[in-house]
Parts: C-alpha cells; structure tokens; sequence
C-alpha cells in the first residue's frame, strides 16, 4: 500500500521510502521521516494536490508524485 491510497485520519507506519529525487529523500530525513515513522493523514487536497501528513507534531505537505513511492502499512 502507498501513502495515496489512504483516507483523512489514518494512522500507518513509513516501511519504505522510494523517492528518486535525492533532495526529496534528504529533505524527508531532515523531517526525521524514515522508514518505521508514524504519520498521519491530516488533509488529501483535490485535483491532485499536495497530501498533508502530521509526523511526530510537525504537518508537512508532500507532493502527490513523491507520496505515491511511499510505502506504508496499517497500525
């Protein structure tokens, strides 16, 4: 499953990142998104808009091309 297929509020584990911008990929680590970080889906805007996440109290939007590489699971 990736970021994208979820709803508003849940609640899943990062168990890999497969961005292939290198500047994605370090900006999420300076975030200290990585793999085995719980996040939140906070907002998903439309018309393929940015996806809000919340990980450790901090919202972050990421682009909808980065979040579909993102591989998550359910807690």
């Amino acid at each position: 499953m990736v970021l994208t297929d979820l709803q508003e509020g849940e609640q899943v584990r990062i168990t890999h990142t497969n961005c292939k911008n290198g500047l994605v990929q370090r900006r999420l680590l300076d975030l200290g998104i990585m793999e085995g970080s719980l996040v939140r889906i906070k907002r998903i805007l439309p018309l393929g808009g940015p996806i809000a996440i919340e990980a450790k109290g901090q919202l972050i939007g990421i682009r909808r091309g980065d979040a579909k590489l993102i591989q998550v699971e359910c807690v």
